[in-house]
């Protein structure tokens, strides 16, 4: 026996179905209510799944005019579990860029404190090699000024054993006792000979050939004698002031 017609917009089911646009009681409704708390990108996935799933099941005892549709556990399992899976994916991919971020941090880091150390030991280069030419330039210029003193010992003896006295360790206070000293042995005149002893020279050296120990010149090269004359003074008194003084206690003077 057929079914008497209801008419397009029927009533709801008789066993309590809540009609088209479903009631308490609509399973669509639950289904959504499931899907609800995930992420939106996940959750929708998952509806999609469900959705599909879905299409496949038809309520039973249905009729043909009802396309009432319900969703089985499976589905709903199956689309909780490729929800899950996505969200552990986007979570490893998360942390794999987290992790290479930080790696590109520190290997940024690194080269920039590389780069801090290698200019600051380039800069430390340069300044030693500035310093250095610097020290070359000075040691240059004192030379060319002490070669142009020796060149004049003729001319100017009293300039060559000032520039001399440094190198036996004395000041320019010394200076006044050696100038004194020598004034009263030869007035610093190379040439003089003493015609009685036979002492030569601006130190008054006796005799005189022991001077050829500071050079071969000694006859006519004040610097020589002076050389020689501080090196005797260094070793016998230790200093021009301690020969003056000497020299002063003797009469007839000598030293």
């Amino acid at each position: 026996m057929s079914k008497p017609y209801e008419g397009r917009h029927r009533a709801a089911h008789s066993t309590g179905g809540a009609g088209r646009h479903g009631g308490p009681g609509s399973t669509k409704g639950v289904v959504v209510a499931k899907a609800v708390g995930r992420p939106a990108l996940t959750a929708g996935f998952a509806l999609a799944v469900v959705a599909t799933t879905a299409a496949g099941y038809q309520a039973k005892g249905a009729d043909a005019g009802h396309a009432g549709y319900t969703v089985s556990s499976e589905a709903v399992e199956q689309a909780n579990e490729l929800a899950n899976t996505q969200i552990e994916n986007d979570a490893r991919l998360a942390s794999a860029r987290n992790e290479a971020n930080v790696s590109m941090a520190a290997a940024q880091e690194k080269n920039r404190r590389d780069a801090v150390v290698a200019a600051a030991a380039a800069a430390k280069v340069r300044q030693e090699a500035a310093d250095q030419a610097a020290r070359a330039k000075q040691r240059a210029a004192l030379e060319e000024k002490r070669q142009a003193i020796l060149a004049r010992a003729q001319e100017d003896p009293k300039a060559v054993a000032r520039l001399l006295m440094a190198d036996y360790g004395w000041g320019d206070g010394q200076f006044g006792c050696l100038n004194s000293l020598w004034i009263g042995e030869s007035n610093w005149n190379y040439k003089a000979t003493n015609s009685s002893s036979g002492a030569y020279g601006i130190a008054q050296a006796l005799p005189a050939s022991k001077m050829a120990s500071a050079g071969p010149d000694w006859r006519d090269n004040p610097a020589t004698q002076i050389k020689w004359g501080l090196g005797y003074i260094k070793s016998s008194y230790g200093s021009p002031c301690n020969a003056w003084a000497f020299w002063q206690s003797k009469s007839p003077h000598w030293y």
